[in-house]
């Protein structure tokens, strides 16, 4: 298949999304002509900026993932840097532009928040477990076993069967 063929447009259209990585290749043969033409250079940013763009509608109407969309946007970036190796401009102007758009997404923060959380519910539930562990053992005082633990002593007594006042 050849990347080649396809417009930017046709593979937004056909879902053809994991070619866009490669669509750089399209542009191949003009990389000494956009090195040295700010202009000409600037017409390419800005097809790449629509590029984005297009992602991030994509994302935003749930037709594909924060996962997906940054993962062809980081293809993108690193088939840019390998190929135009020589031509620095482009690979400056265009591989800034992909990474700029990886910097922070909300589906990206969101995500982050939610492993967070998810560690610490888990952590929590280690404290808790630890804490059943020393309530059946029978030698310390519920206090102790807050103590120990991080627990609050209602957090102790819940898991020991009390009614706290």
């Amino acid at each position: 298949m050849k990347v080649q063929t396809y417009s930017i447009d046709d593979i937004f259209e056909k879902r053809l999304l994991m070619l866009i990585p490669f669509y750089i290749f399209a542009h191949e043969k003009s990389f000494p002509e956009y090195n040295s033409n700010e202009q000409k250079l600037e017409e390419l940013k800005a097809e790449y900026q629509v590029i984005i763009e297009r992602l991030n509608r994509l994302e935003q109407q749930e037709v594909i993932g924060a996962f997906d969309k940054r993962t062809i946007i980081e293809l993108s970036n690193d088939v840019i840097k390998e190929i135009a190796q020589k031509y620095e401009n482009v690979r400056k102007g265009v591989g800034d532009m992909m990474s700029g758009a990886l910097i922070e997404t909300e589906a990206r923060t969101i995500l982050m928040q939610g492993i967070k959380e998810g560690k610490s519910q888990g952590i929590s539930e280690t404290k808790k477990l630890t804490a059943l562990k020393l309530l059946k053992r029978g030698k310390l005082t519920v206090e102790e076993i807050a103590e120990d633990t991080e627990l609050s002593v209602a957090e102790v007594e819940q898991l020991a069967g009390f009614q706290t006042v």
